[in-house]
């Protein structure tokens, strides 16, 4: 890896690892934090927010081994609502942690379509195996089986071919000629006949890289004098138009997008408490400082700000931390 690109990734975590690291102490002072009457969650809160997610793993380690404990359901026993929420989703190896998140998103009555269309659309290749396989050993069933019995049709067929991971983009070169036939294509498919070629949508989202589809965005939108947003907006709906909107968000840009499900987790009444963990510790150590600088870019506020006023105590004071300084 060249060096500025290792630079450009540590610049967009937010969460680091605490240098000088050592998880025995940690566990020990975990231990105290929840001995006997009451519980300290300050101690629990700079502890576990402030380091990285393997450094949890040893810290959980060393707490078994020093005071033959899971850590995770001591946790589990001692804090309740939205803190445990957070500081539990915090406990879990990244990869197991959105298998978790896929896996509540499809058990019981309903789905929640939001919750796996943000996963795939938004992983890459190398993330998904991952989900796939932490998925598999956590549940004992497959990632893509599930899929398919929880939601059928053009979602299905959407969602599958993301779960493929096809859009990587390992060389970032676009051949100008297959992205003008693709924006033809997806003309063709939609705006120009009655009715709408779904799975030539599908086909070329979930196939080509994010460079080329820019290229095939800048096309199509000569050709049909609109974007293709609007497009799919007026040639699909529900379920499916949501999935494809996402691939496009994701693909024009992904900071943007997470910022966006960031914002409106917490904009109006009630808080999607689910959608605001899972964006800030899936991202925390990936791009959080990028997203939260295109979140004020945006919206005209900092993350920090919105919130300092939708979340209150522990709560706040955890997902601040985890959060850091502001842009």
């Amino acid at each position: 890896m060249a060096w500025w690109k290792a630079w450009i990734e540590q610049k967009g975590v937010s969460v680091k690892s605490s240098p000088h690291f050592n998880p025995d102490p940690d566990a020990e002072t975990l231990y105290k934090a929840m001995k006997g009457i009451g519980t300290n969650e300050r101690a629990i809160i700079d502890v576990l927010t402030q380091r990285s997610n393997a450094q949890r793993q040893q810290i959980a380690k060393s707490f078994k081994a020093q005071f033959g404990k899971d850590l995770t359901e001591t946790l589990k026993s001692e804090l309740s609502s939205n803190f445990e929420r957070l500081i539990i989703a915090l406990m879990y190896p990244p990869y197991g942690y959105e298998a978790k998140e896929l896996y509540d998103a499809m058990k019981g009555l309903g789905t929640r379509e939001g919750v796996i269309n943000e996963i795939l659309a938004s992983r890459t290749k190398n993330q998904l195996r991952e989900i796939m396989k932490a998925y598999e050993e956590d549940y004992g069933s497959s990632l893509e089986e599930d899929i398919q019995a929880d939601t059928s049709g053009y979602l299905e067929r959407i969602l599958v071919c993301l779960l493929q991971g096809s859009r990587d983009d390992l060389c970032g070169f676009v051949d100008p000629g297959l992205a003008l036939k693709d924006a033809q294509d997806l003309y063709t498919a939609g705006e120009k006949i009655c009715g709408t070629d779904e799975m030539k949508f599908i086909t070329i989202l979930c196939t080509r890289s994010a460079t080329h589809l820019m290229r095939v965005f800048e096309e199509y939108e000569k050709i049909a004098s609109k974007s293709i947003e609007d497009s799919i907006k007026s040639e699909t709906h529900g379920s499916l138009e949501e999935a494809m909107l996402t691939v496009v968000k994701c693909t024009r840009n992904l900071h943007s997008y997470f910022a966006e499900r960031l914002y409106y987790a917490m904009k109006g009444a009630g808080t999607h408490h689910g959608t605001l963990i899972r964006n800030i510790i899936s991202r925390s150590e990936i791009d959080l400082n990028f997203i939260k600088y295109q979140f004020k870019e945006m919206y005209g506020k900092t993350l920090s700000s919105m919130i300092m006023e939708d979340t209150s105590s522990d709560y706040k004071n955890a997902l601040l931390n985890l959060v850091g300084s502001d842009p």
